[in-house]
């Protein structure tokens, strides 16, 4: 399943360097990290919509939070490549949680940042 992360992370390093006049990515690389936050943003909106919204029995709204979660992911995923961040430091990030309660983990980056 990751594995679709890590092509998705390869194509975007690609067209980092692309004409931003022929791809997307290398458009948003060359407006900037504001930019790509705006999208960022605008993407997290539009699937809170999106899940708000869904209704378990409709098979077109469970969709709808599924296209939208992409668009999120895939736009955070390019805030990574901009940041020269992947999926794997995140993913690093996430297996280090696996045997820590969410509450005692939220408690430890409250005690991290109050130092």
């Amino acid at each position: 399943m990751s594995r679709v992360l890590f092509e998705l992370a390869e194509v975007l390093e690609k067209r980092k360097s692309a004409n931003g006049d022929t791809s997307y990515v290398a458009s948003l690389h060359e407006k900037g990290l504001n930019k790509i936050l705006e999208k960022v943003s605008e993407e997290a909106t539009e699937t809170i919509l999106a899940a708000k919204e869904c209704n378990a029995n409709s098979i077109e709204s469970k969709a709808a939070v599924i296209s939208e979660t992409a668009d999120l992911w895939f736009h955070t995923m390019v805030m990574l490549s901009h940041l020269n961040m992947g999926p794997d430091q995140v993913l690093v990030e996430l297996e280090k949680r696996f045997d820590i309660s969410g509450l005692d983990e939220k408690a430890s980056r409250k005690i991290e940042t109050s130092n």
